[in-house]
Formats: structure tokens, sequence, C-alpha cells
């Protein structure tokens, strides 16, 4: 059978009639695949890891997964565009699902924060982008008045069935472990995903509380961005993971939820280690995510080092990784060890690689 997207496959989960116009590039269905070296590499003895390669996503990240569900349920309504804020990975998806739907696309992108990766996503794929010259939470502030105004859908995960195809993620790890992991730890930015995840173990519980018991939720901001962590919105944002360079969360609320129904946490890690583990990440296992989705495994490291997991053994782990490398090559280019420059010469060639 041809793999026809996510919400012909989960059709029964999701608030979707018969009728709906589904718009899909084939979303879902990422891997999730086992550790092999970074367990090692942070000295982690208490069970496997494993990582939710949503980069792997139509358009390279997890937003694709929303974005199917907002774009269809958009075109059933008869919108003729959609409008978003974005720090990237949503102008990226909602431009491509648009172009899908032949339906048109506005972007408010802040001034100067998204990545390039991103940016050439929307802007090939048909967007019309504007750039503000305020931050994420200004353009979700300006877009949200839009689509109050004119006939316009807003798609950012204020948009509720954005939370509805995201939740489809956690019924992919539980199919992919025949259960529920005991952790999942993954980055916080707008908060959306955690909800999402949350909602679908939730579900999957209510099924099954026997074969699904509820993961410990594990949320992290970026220090520079951290305000469910530090208590109170942060007015200018700073951190070089752009994708999670938010300071007054749509989702604040529901994420404390699932922190606090989960009896998991939401804490915050600094830019230092998150690209420390997004280096780690690429060099180790060979998966390339941008620096945002790094969170995951920065604030796994954090937590390993901090001895929590010293009571419990044989314990599966999940790290969300959000978004693909490639969304943010200027990073990798910045942070990667440089290109030797040598002459055309063999004996050259074999002095530099060490034979």
């Amino acid at each position: 059978m041809i793999y026809q997207g996510l919400i012909e496959k989960y059709r029964k989960y999701l608030p979707v009639s018969d009728k709906i116009p589904i718009v899909s590039l084939c979303e879902g269905n990422t891997p999730l695949i086992e550790a092999q070296n970074l367990c090692s590499a942070i000295d982690f003895n208490s069970g496997s890891i494993y990582f939710k390669l949503e980069g792997l996503n139509p358009t390279g990240s997890f937003k694709d997964r929303g974005m199917t569900m907002a774009v269809s349920k958009a075109v059933e309504s008869g919108s003729k565009a959609i409008i978003c804020a974005s720090t990237g990975n949503t102008s990226a998806s909602a431009a491509a699902y648009a172009a899908r739907a032949g339906i048109k696309c506005i972007v408010l992108i802040p001034k100067g924060k998204i990545a390039l990766g991103k940016l050439s996503q929307a802007l090939m794929h048909g967007a019309e982008v504007l750039e503000i010259d305020g931050n994420f939470d200004k353009a979700l502030d300006l877009v949200k008045e839009l689509s109050d105004r004119y006939p316009v859908t807003l798609v950012n995960s204020i948009n509720p069935f954005r939370i509805e195809g995201q939740k489809t993620a956690s019924y992919e790890v539980c199919e992919s472990l025949d259960k529920t992991p005991e952790y999942q730890f993954m980055p916080v930015g707008n908060a959306g995903n955690i909800t999402a995840y949350w909602k679908g173990y939730k579900e999957l519980n209510s099924e099954n509380p026997k074969k699904y018991a509820l993961p410990k939720m594990m949320g992290f901001q970026a220090a520079g961005a951290a305000p469910i962590v530090d208590g109170h919105p942060i007015l200018n944002p700073e951190t070089v993971a752009t994708a999670i360079r938010i300071g007054n969360p749509v989702a604040w609320k529901s994420a404390e939820t699932a922190r606090d129904e989960s009896v998991g946490i939401i804490d915050k890690v600094t830019d230092e280690e998150i690209l420390s583990a997004y280096k780690l990440l690429a060099k180790t296992e060979g998966v390339f995510c941008e620096p945002a989705s790094a969170a995951s495994i920065a604030g796994l490291i954090k937590y390993v080092r901090q001895d929590y997991f010293k009571h419990v053994q044989n314990v599966q782990i999940v790290c969300v990784l959000t978004g693909h490398g490639l969304k943010d090559p200027d990073n990798a280019i910045l942070n990667a060890k440089k290109p030797k420059k040598i002459k055309e010469d063999i004996d050259e060639i074999v002095k530099a690689i060490g034979f």
C-alpha cells in the first residue's frame, strides 16, 4: 500500500470528515532510530536512547504534521489564503502546503531573525514574505489581528488543527516501540509541540492504559529565550537556536499542563550546551539536526550529568529532533571544522590525512 500521509493513516483519531479535501505531501511516517554511540559518549548507562527524526518530513521539520491539517481544514472552509508569523520552519511548511493547495500564503518574519535555509523555502514556494522590525511575538500579534479582520486563515500553532496533526508523532513513537517511552526530551519554543505530543499520549493511554503508560515530558528552552522557566515573558529573546527564539509562547499554559501532569520538567540549556550537543550528535551518530532540535540532546546530557537517571534501569528515552540541519547551513559552517588547504600533490594529501 502506498503511504498517503498522516490524515489518511490516522483519520479515526482526527477531527476530519470523509469529505475533507486533503492537502498532503505524504508527511509523517518519520523514523525512530536507536542511538549506537551517544550513550557511551555521554556516559549514559540506564537504558536506550532513540531519536525521532522529524527533519525527514517533506519540508524538513515537524511543522508539516500540523500544516497538512490546518491547510486542509482551511481549504474545506473555503479559505483562499493563509497567514502565519514565523522564525522559519512554519513559514516553509505553510508556503509549501499553500502551494500544494493552490492558495495564497502570507508570512511575517522578524527582521534578521530567520535562518536562510528556511527563508529560501518560503520564497521558492511563492509565499508573500514580509519582514517586520519587531520580534516573533510582535509578528504573531499582527497576524492574529489580520486574521480577525480579513478573510485569511491563521495557521500558527494557535490554530487547533495544527495540534491535532502534530499529535500523530506520539502515535508513531508508540507504534515503533510497541509502547510509550519512559521519558521524552524535546525543544520548547512556542510550546505547541509538547502540547501536541502530550495530547496524543493521553489519548492512547485512555484507549489502552496498560500498554500506553504516560511518559515524563522533558522540555527544554534556550537560556536566552526561556519565558516558561523564568516565569515571565522575555521582551527580547536571544539564542542561536532560531526556531525556539520566542519570548511569549502561545501554548504556555498547555505546556505547563503537560509538564505537571506527566511529572516531568521544563528547563533551559545554554547556547553553548546546544551547540555542543548539535556537534556531538552529528559526529557520533551521523544525525544532522538544526540547533533548536539539539536542545533535546543538550537537555538529556545536562540531566545525565546531574545523575537524574542513577536510580533507574532499562528506560527508553525518545529525543525529538524537530528539524533538519540543512535548515540552518550558516550555523553549521560557522561551527564546523574548516577544510584544510593543501597543494594538489599526493604526498601532501597523505600527510594531511595521517597515513
